[in-house]
């Protein structure tokens, strides 16, 4: 357990103390643990890895209002986690939300972040453009418009014992991919009282217009060297918004993608996953 930004974190943490510093950021629904062959990976080259448990999720502080799931307030998790292991910066990877928070740490914090690994989730302004006017993407993102709903999101996917929240893990072309004891891992998290609402506050706060919005999307380019790993079968998250997000990334820029892979790469490609990390940790 860590405290940073006002906040306790619980975090998975190996490699040696002194190594180059990685922090790996999740998205939904997940955890810390669906990083785990990266952290192995990553202490076994000699780094520190750390992966926490974000706001709301695990055994972290879940604030009970969802304006304390702003970008802001995530980006600002990020920066206190990396002084409470006494850095001044750190390589910042990030998956689906987690991959939103690290673009948006990127851009407020470039001094802080050595590079930026990117999985699954492109440029938010790239996302918002195709999500605006490309047909594709707005199909894909249809599932948003539920989850900013209070209430009914949370009966959705709590219905019949969370099926419909263990049914996204197997959603795209290798179904097989999570174990089913990580997936029960995580629902069992996200089943304890108001989890699974102060994971969805991270839609309700960020996607529903306004402020936070338009701080996610108006981020300006990324300076830092930056990878962007995307699965061309990714059922969320499609190819208009991956090909544009090199046009806001005026640093060293490569956009790796893994063709037949889909939205859980650390499960489904995990050792290109951690070598696209051990990689960036040369630099």
């Amino acid at each position: 357990m860590i405290q940073a930004n006002g906040l306790r974190f619980r975090t998975m943490v190996d490699g040696p103390s002194g190594g180059e510093m990685f922090i790996l950021l999740h998205g939904f629904p997940e955890g810390a643990e669906s990083w785990s062959q990266q952290v192995a990976a990553l202490a076994k080259a000699g780094c520190l890895a750390v992966a926490p448990d974000l706001r709301g999720y695990g055994l972290s502080d879940a604030p009970a209002d969802s304006a304390g799931y702003t970008i802001d307030h995530l980006a600002d998790d990020v920066r206190f986690m990396i002084t409470a292991f006494g850095r001044t910066s750190a390589h910042v990877a990030g998956h689906d939300w987690g991959a939103m928070v690290a673009w948006y740490f990127a851009g407020r914090y470039p001094e802080m972040t050595d590079t930026l690994t990117v999985l699954s989730a492109p440029h938010p302004a790239a996302l918002a453009a195709a999500s605006r006017d490309d047909e594709d993407q707005k199909a894909r993102s249809r599932y948003v418009a539920l989850f900013v709903q209070e209430g009914k999101a949370e009966h959705v996917l709590e219905d019949d014992n969370y099926r419909r929240l263990r049914h996204m893990f197997t959603i795209g072309p290798n179904p097989d991919a999570v174990p089913p004891s990580v997936i029960d891992h995580f629902t069992r998290s996200l089943s304890r009282p108001g989890r699974l609402t102060a994971a969805l506050n991270y839609y309700r706060a960020n996607l529903a217009g306004g402020p936070a919005w338009e701080s996610l999307t108006e981020i300006g380019p990324i300076t830092t060297p930056t990878v962007f790993l995307w699965g061309d079968q990714d059922p969320a998250l499609g190819r208009r918004a991956a090909e544009e997000t090199g046009r806001h990334v005026v640093g060293d820029y490569r956009l790796q993608v893994l063709e037949g892979a889909g939205h859980w790469l650390q499960f489904e490609r995990p050792g290109e996953v951690s070598l696209a990390l051990t990689t960036a940790a040369s630099k």
